[in-house]
């Protein structure tokens, strides 16, 4: 096994000798497994591209020829054959490679991204070993949604792929309602010194970002782009004014990666960076296998060296030489010493799948050697790496501008994206939406102690009964309609049955649970979902066949009243029978009042059996608005009339939705240390 490598020791980064590391454990591992290629050998060898064009095509006919003269096409020695080619990390670095090795049927296996595009519609043939660009293009949208981040700044390489990425994303992010505060293009980099070439662009960049209002800013560029990332804040006036907290996302190809002059540059503003990459696995070994590659180990191995001067800044002794300056390596030096963005011991994502490509190679040579092909290669997820653990806990904003709170409405500004708009109030006689947050927090927090505790069927049932209840009072808005009158009565009849069951239902288990857990108690037999679902059943199907009974003697209609108002013909919905009407009224307020009765009798039991108390206010809430509902509503007449129950009804939703569910919201959002089984136990002793 041999090492051949051309480098340039000013270009060497680090962090990307991990890399070729990946590569020799490898084929350290398939050749001391006999299994795999029994009776051969891998061998591999190692070429710089130099992020050049010219040189990337010399070593790719260098790989075509033989190792003793430049003839492309013609090996003697049989004993050392070409299999395959893991390309660079770079998309343009394996485009180039391809096209040459297309000519000649070589594989090449890539551990970093190339556009679709580049793959198919110039012919060229990738076996790429990180999973499609579109499905990072999609996780990148949906943490952007699930954040609510929808005012981003984006920065992308000034190349064909940069461009390709913004044609591809922004109708994407147009259709989802994400906006770009701005588009900056990054000038592209082949060496460290174009950074002074470029300043005025680094500089107008900088501005953009510190300017914006975006606390989220998407990178879009290749491995070579970060030693750009990494300049941004000393694009500034030097001592570097950090920018804002800012939450950067990078694609596949970027890795926090420094030079060795920024070994000891600030990387506070990269604390958070989201980099959608290949999760990698935990390899057994290969911390143990980098720790031995290492000078003491590799006597002679000058690219080894020449990573550990780059690495720990200092220099081996040369008797050709005169005195060392600066420090002298002891070859004592710990890798793990070093910070993350230097190197890192644990595999990381883009060895991950350079590690695979050889799997991959080597199982496909054994699958055409003894025609039984036996997929074993470890595979790779999208996913996302985060470095700072308490980003998931702060979650940063990042719009163009508040929410409209209910009651305003959205104005888009002139000239500004749809992102950007003023609230204005809504006009009037128009009503503004909300969410229904309560439901969807203990859908999230599903499997937590306090909601288990709980009953969850019945729980969600409830929630999703109320819902229900602030929406029927939408019935009661509008030209009274034939069908919209038979509906409108029945309907908040029914689902507030539905609700106020259920809330019984609850009280009667915390009741039967308490007497449950005393010795030799028979009451166990009673609790559990049998009960519950026999109690909402019952009692919402007698509330619906009251109901029934309405519809079918006297059901509502579509009405004029001419007498209530002077002057004018009010249009209203006659209610048929108001008798059948204080029937599922009082049925309603019969089942608040046995809630209410059972709950306040065991409002006094221990908190662990939950909700006692909390049922007893939300009771004493509905009753009031209901027993105050029926003079209020007697005493006025024509469209007052509607107002009255639409106040009620929303009035005693939002009762039993506060009383109920308030408590339990506070300790999921602002106390979830309380929302353990240790505490519910502890609360019960």
């Amino acid at each position: 096994m041999s090492e051949q490598v051309t480098q340039c020791k000013h270009c060497i980064v680090p962090k990307y000798y991990q890399h070729i590391t990946a590569l020799a454990f490898a084929v350290k591992e398939i050749n001391e497994n006999h299994h795999i290629l029994p009776n051969l050998t891998l061998g591999f060898n190692i070429y710089d591209s130099h992020n050049n064009a010219k040189k990337t095509y010399h070593a790719t006919m260098l790989l075509l020829s033989t190792l003793e003269r430049f003839i492309p096409n013609y090996v003697c020695d049989n004993q050392k054959n070409l299999i395959a080619v893991i390309g660079g990390l770079d998309a343009q670095i394996s485009i180039n490679v391809a096209s040459l090795l297309n000519n000649f049927k070589v594989p090449q296996l890539i551990y970093g991204s190339v556009p679709l595009m580049d793959s198919k519609s110039s012919g060229r043939s990738f076996y790429q070993m990180v999973p499609q660009e579109s499905l990072q293009y999609t996780g990148i949208l949906s943490l952007f949604l699930h954040f609510r981040w929808t005012w981003i700044g984006i920065l992308v390489m000034d190349n064909e792929n940069g461009e390709r990425f913004l044609q591809t994303l922004l109708p994407m992010f147009s259709q989802k309602g994400v906006c770009s505060a701005f588009i900056s293009r990054v000038p592209t980099l082949t060496t460290d010194s174009q950074i002074h070439e470029i300043l005025d662009d680094g500089t107008k960049i900088y501005t953009e970002v510190m300017n914006s209002k975006a606390n989220v800013v998407l990178f879009y560029g290749e491995s070579k782009s970060m030693v750009f990332l990494r300049w941004i804040p000393y694009f500034a006036e030097y001592p570097p004014n950090l920018p804002r907290s800012i939450v950067w996302i990078t694609t596949a190809q970027m890795e926090l990666a420094s030079q060795f002059y920024q070994r000891d540059w600030e990387t506070e503003i990269f604390h958070g960076v989201l980099s959608f990459t290949v999760h990698s696995n935990d390899v057994p070994d290969f911390k143990s296998f980098v720790e031995k590659r290492n000078p003491s180990h590799a006597k002679g191995d000058g690219f080894i060296t020449g990573f550990w001067q780059q690495a720990f800044g200092c220099e081996f002794p040369n008797p050709d030489v005169g005195d060392v300056k600066g420090d002298i390596c002891t070859e004592n030096e710990k890798l793990e010493c070093l910070s993350a963005p230097f190197f890192e011991m644990s595999m990381s994502g883009h060895s991950y799948n350079i590690y695979n490509a050889v799997y991959a190679v080597a199982y496909a040579l054994h699958g055409m050697f003894s025609s039984i092909f036996r997929h074993r290669g470890r595979e790779g997820k999208v996913g996302v790496k985060h470095q700072n653990k308490q980003l998931w806990q702060l979650q940063p904003v990042s719009l163009c501008n508040e929410r409209c709170h209910p009651g305003f409405r959205k104005k888009v500004k002139d000239g500004e994206p749809f992102c950007c708009y003023d609230c204005i109030p809504c006009p009037e006689g128009k009503i503004s939406g909300q969410e229904a947050l309560v439901l969807w927090t203990f859908m999230k927090h599903h499997d937590t102690p306090i909601i288990k505790a709980n009953n969850r069927d019945l729980t969600y049932t409830l929630l999703i009964a109320l819902l229900f209840c602030f929406l029927c009072a939408l019935l009661f808005i509008g030209q009274p309609e034939r069908v919209r009158c038979l509906l409108r009565q029945i309907a908040f009849g029914i689902i507030f049955s539905v609700a106020v069951s259920c809330i019984l239902a609850k009280t009667i288990t915390v009741v039967l649970a308490f007497m449950a857990t005393k010795p030799g108690s028979r009451m166990r037999k009673w609790v559990g979902k049998r009960m519950t679902t026999f109690i909402v059943a019952s009692c919402s199907l007698t509330q619906a066949a009251v109901c029934t009974v309405w519809l079918g003697f006297s059901p509502p209609f579509p009405d004029v009243d001419m007498h209530s108002m002077a002057k004018e013909i009010v249009l209203e919905c006659n209610e048929g029978s108001v008798t059948m009407f204080y029937c599922v009224l009082g049925y309603m307020g019969f089942l608040a009042l046995v809630s209410f009765t059972v709950a306040f009798l065991a409002r006094k039991l221990p908190d662990s059996f939950n909700e006692a108390k909390f049922i007893t206010f939300s009771m004493l809430v509905f009753c009031s608005v209901w027993v105050s509902f029926v003079p209020t509503y007697l005493s006025t007449k024509g469209k007052y009339m509607v107002a009255v129950e639409i106040f009620s009804i929303l009035a005693s939703g939002a009762g039993l939705l506060g009383c109920i569910f308030a408590p339990k919201c506070y300790i999921i959002v602002l106390r979830p240390e309380l929302n353990n089984r240790e505490h519910l136990i502890r609360n019960k002793a």
